[in-house]
C-alpha cells in the first residue's frame, strides 16, 4: 500500500494551485492517499484590502508572526480562506478527475483548538498585550473523518479555521495544522509547500539552501529561519516529535511540485 502523505498548499503569492492540484490529482489516481491542507494568507490580505479594513500582524518576543484576529478580521479571513480558496482547490481537484471534499476545522469538530487568552506582540520595542484575538492552537484532530472520507476515495482539503471549546471560529497557523493533521494520521510524509526551494541559512541568498536537516538541527534553525518560515520550521518540529517519518519545505511554484521535492529538490527534514 501506498504511504499516506499530507500535503500543504501554502497560500502565498507565487504558490501555483494549477501545478499542485494536477499532480496530487495524477498521484491520487495511481492509488496514493494524500489529505491537502491549505492557507490562504495572500487572499485574506487582498480581501481586507478590497473591504478597507486591512490585516494586521503581530510578532511576537519569540520572533514568530501570526495575523491580528479580531471579530471582522476573523470573518475577513474566513470568507477568503474557506470561502475562496477551499472552494477554488476543491473545484480544481474535481476538474482534474478526482473526488475531493472541502470542509474547515468547524465541521465535525474536524479541528479542536483552545483559544488564546492572549497574545505577546512587540511594536517599536515595546510588548503589548491583546486580548480580543480569535486565533487558537490545535489540540485534536479528529482523524475518523478523514479516514472515513479516504476510504470513500476522496480528497480531503482542509481550511485553517478550527473550532473551540466554546464553539467559536478561531484562525489557526495553517502550517502547523497540516502537522496536526499527519501526526493523527500516522502520516509517512509532510510536504509543505511555499514560494521558495525550502529553507535558507541567509534568506533570500539562493546559494544558502539547505537540502536536508537532522532533527537535531530544528533548534538552530529556528533562530536563522525569519517571518513565517519559523512556523514551518516549528510544524515539522512537532510533526517529527509526534511519528511523522520525513518532512519537506518544498517549491510549490515548479512543474511537478512533489516529485521536484521528492527528488531530493527541498529541504528534507528527518527520515
Amino acid at each position: 500500500m501506498n504511504e499516506l502523505m499530507v500535503i500543504k498548499i501554502g497560500g502565498t503569492e507565487g504558490v501555483n494551485f494549477d501545478l499542485l492540484c494536477k499532480e496530487v490529482a495524477d498521484y491520487v489516481k495511481s492509488g496514493q492517499q494524500i489529505v491537502v491542507v491549505h492557507g490562504g494568507s495572500n487572499d485574506a490580505n487582498l480581501l481586507g484590502e478590497a473591504l478597507n479594513y486591512p490585516p494586521k500582524f503581530l510578532t511576537s518576543p519569540d520572533g514568530y508572526t501570526s495575523r491580528y484576529t479580531d471579530a471582522r478580521t476573523l470573518e475577513i479571513f474566513s470568507m477568503a480562506v474557506n470561502g475562496k480558496v477551499n472552494t477554488l482547490l476543491v473545484s480544481k481537484f474535481q476538474q482534474a478527475g478526482v473526488n475531493a471534499f472541502g470542509l474547515c476545522g468547524l465541521d465535525g469538530r474536524l479541528l479542536l483548538a483552545q483559544r488564546k487568552k492572549a497574545l505577546q506582540g512587540v511594536e517599536n520595542g515595546k510588548r503589548k498585550i491583546i486580548r480580543d484575538d480569535f486565533s487558537g492552537k490545535i489540540e485534536q484532530v479528529n482523524a475518523g473523518i478523514l479516514r472515513w472520507l479516504l476510504a470513500q476515495e476522496m480528497v480531503p482539503v482542509i481550511a485553517p479555521i478550527a473550532v473551540s471549546h466554546a464553539g467559536d471560529a478561531l484562525n489557526v497557523d495553517a502550517d502547523r495544522v497540516a502537522a496536526m493533521v499527519a501526526v493523527a494520521l500516522q502520516a509517512d510524509k509532510l510536504l509543505l509547500f511555499t514560494a521558495v526551494k525550502g529553507l535558507y541559512q541567509n534568506f533570500p541568498d539562493e546559494s544558502t539552501w539547505i537540502p536536508r536537516l537532522k532533527i537535531s538541527d530544528l533548534e538552530s534553525a529556528m533562530q536563522f529561519s525569519q517571518g513565517r518560515m519559523k512556523k514551518k520550521v516549528l510544524g515539522a518540529q512537532e510533526a517529527l516529535a509526534s511519528g511523522v517519518k520525513e518532512v519537506a519545505i518544498a517549491d510549490g511554484r515548479v512543474e511537478n511540485p512533489i516529485a521536484h521535492a521528492l527528488s531530493g529538490q527541498a529541504t528534507w527534514i528527518g527520515g
